[in-house]
């Protein structure tokens, strides 16, 4: 692509201003015209005669922007007759001979770009598939095969895991291992054996433990750990094991779990003396109860029976 160069002072230029706008349109129309199709700043007549009028090219011609055949402008070549030729155009637009050259040149880089780039690909794709088709060498200078002797790691057949059997030999790999149905669960389950807290024959609280579970511990939605804890803390209070018994029995007939913490509290409240009611409180409107004071009403309810407040 080449350019029409204007001069940025053009504007103002007395010659611009003797042509007028309308003949300056011809004049930048002429000159992209020349500099496109290499002419050196020659204008055919019949171009002149597309782009503008007759009177417009005379007025070009007379403020000395365009030479008509015949002109005496020693810088400027001589156009056939009835063409115009642009004045001073090669002093600020290249010949032709230095566009066709820069061309040339520009070509000639393309092209060798375009053939490093087809080596580069060429190259590229000769050495994937000579990896790919190479026969694995024992022997070959990999990053494995030079790593020295002494920095690799031998692993002796007595350490630890290389030994015998581990816990998944034998079991197929598409199975996982089950459960065991004789193992406790948090919901209930088979009856399991009582567990001990130490060593030695079991104490009140392990065989209140066990009689409770056998009874309830099927159907029951509580923990083992959470009730043992229970009752190990109540007896340990001094709460009645047949007060505490009524309390458990109500315990087993919940459908749902409670915390081994919010029966810790629940039992410590059945120990603590019975207030009047409005003695040194303000009532309040009925909030709904928490964990806590629900599970202490549901054991306040065993001792409703008037034997069991005897005892």
């Amino acid at each position: 692509m080449t350019w029409f160069k204007v001069d940025d002072t053009a504007y103002g230029h007395p010659k611009m201003l003797k042509a007028g706008n309308a003949a300056l349109g011809l004049w930048v129309r002429a000159g992209a015209y020349a500099a496109q199709h290499l002419t050196e700043g020659a204008v055919p007549g019949v171009v002149a005669q597309l782009y503008g009028t007759a009177p417009q090219a005379r007025k070009l011609v007379a403020a000395g922007l365009w030479h008509e055949h015949g002109h005496t402008c020693a810088r400027c070549p001589q156009p056939g007759p009835g063409d115009y030729v642009i004045h001073d155009f090669l002093t600020y637009n290249p010949t032709r001979a230095r566009v066709e050259d820069d061309r040339a040149r520009a070509a000639e880089r393309q092209q060798r770009a375009r053939e490093k780039a087809a080596e580069k690909r060429a190259d590229r794709k000769n050495v994937s598939e000579s990896t790919a088709n190479r026969p694995r060498i024992d022997d070959d200078s990999s990053a494995e095969n030079l790593e020295s002797s002494a920095n690799q790691i031998v692993f002796p057949d007595n350490i630890a895991g290389q030994g015998g059997s581990s816990q998944r030999d034998g079991v197929p790999p598409s199975r996982s291992p089950r459960p065991d149905p004789t193992r406790s669960t948090s919901y209930g389950g088979t009856n399991p054996p009582t567990p001990r807290d130490r060593p030695g024959p079991a104490g009140p609280a392990e065989q209140m433990l066990a009689r409770w579970w056998q009874t309830y511990g099927r159907g029951t939605a509580q923990g083992r750990t959470s009730v043992g804890r229970a009752i190990a803390d109540a007896l340990a209070n001094g709460l009645d094991a047949d007060v505490l018994w009524s309390a458990l029995a109500r315990l087993g007939d919940l459908s749902k779990p409670v915390t081994g913490g919010t029966l810790q509290f629940a039992l410590a409240e059945l120990k603590k003396p019975a207030r009047s009611p409005g003695a040194d409180v303000i009532p309040l409107a009925a909030a709904r109860p928490g964990r806590v004071a629900r599970a202490v009403d549901l054991f306040a309810a065993a001792l409703d029976d008037p034997q069991e407040t005897a005892q």
